[in-house]
Formats: structure tokens, C-alpha cells, sequence
């Protein structure tokens, strides 16, 4: 089973950056994709970033493309995600998970990590 640990959050004021890193227990990490979520405070969770397991092919919802980039790096089993111009519409605790179908993940979620974008 792998573990997966969310951090980098914070608050920052609209048009700030952030990078979030995922860090995955377990060196099997490497051969999954892996999507970055998000869910707002009411609303539901959403796959807002996906890379491919060699980190050649990435995707993202609309809203954030242009604005952030996913990345990764196998030797070290961690996953980021660089979120520039940051709108307060982006405020939402931030997950990392292996994507199967819509909004769902393959492992246990983790804590994930806070974003507040806010002036």
C-alpha cells in the first residue's frame, strides 16, 4: 500500500505562487500517473492535474491551465505542483492521488495540504 503526504500549501495573495509537493511511500510509485486534486469548502473534489508515470505526458482542467505545472521526480518517488497567478477561486485543500475514474483515486487519500488565496 503506498502512503502518500501532501505538503507546500499556505496562504498567499491572489496572483502569488505556491508548489506542492506529493511524497509517495514506496518506490512502485514510479510506474502509476498521478493527478493532483482539489476540494473547495461545499463543492466536490476534482482532478485538476494528471502527469504520466515517465512524467512525458501531462493534462489539466481548464481552469488552471497556463497557471499551473505538474512535474515529477521518480528517484525521489515525489510529485509537484507549481501553481502560479493564483486566483482566490483556487482555494481548496490540495490532494495528490493515483486517478481512476472521475474524481476518484486508487489509494487511501492522505491529509492534503492547504491553499488560501485571499487579500
Amino acid at each position: 500500500q503506498v502512503q502518500l503526504v501532501e505538503s507546500g500549501g499556505g496562504s498567499v495573495q491572489p496572483g502569488g505562487s505556491l508548489r506542492l509537493s506529493c511524497a509517495a511511500s514506496g518506490s512502485i510509485f514510479s510506474i502509476y500517473a498521478v493527478g493532483w486534486y482539489r476540494q473547495a469548502p461545499g463543492k466536490q473534489r476534482e482532478l485538476v492535474a494528471r502527469i504520466s508515470s515517465g512524467g512525458d505526458v501531462t493534462s489539466y482542467t481548464d481552469s488552471v491551465k497556463g497557471r499551473f505545472t505538474i512535474s515529477r521526480d521518480n528517484a525521489k518517488n515525489t510529485v509537484y505542483l507549481q501553481m502560479n497567478s493564483l486566483k482566490p477561486e483556487d482555494t481548496a485543500v490540495y490532494y495528490c492521488n493515483v486517478p481512476t475514474f472521475g474524481a476518484n483515486g486508487y489509494f487511501g487519500w492522505g491529509q492534503g495540504t492547504q491553499v488560501t488565496v485571499s487579500s
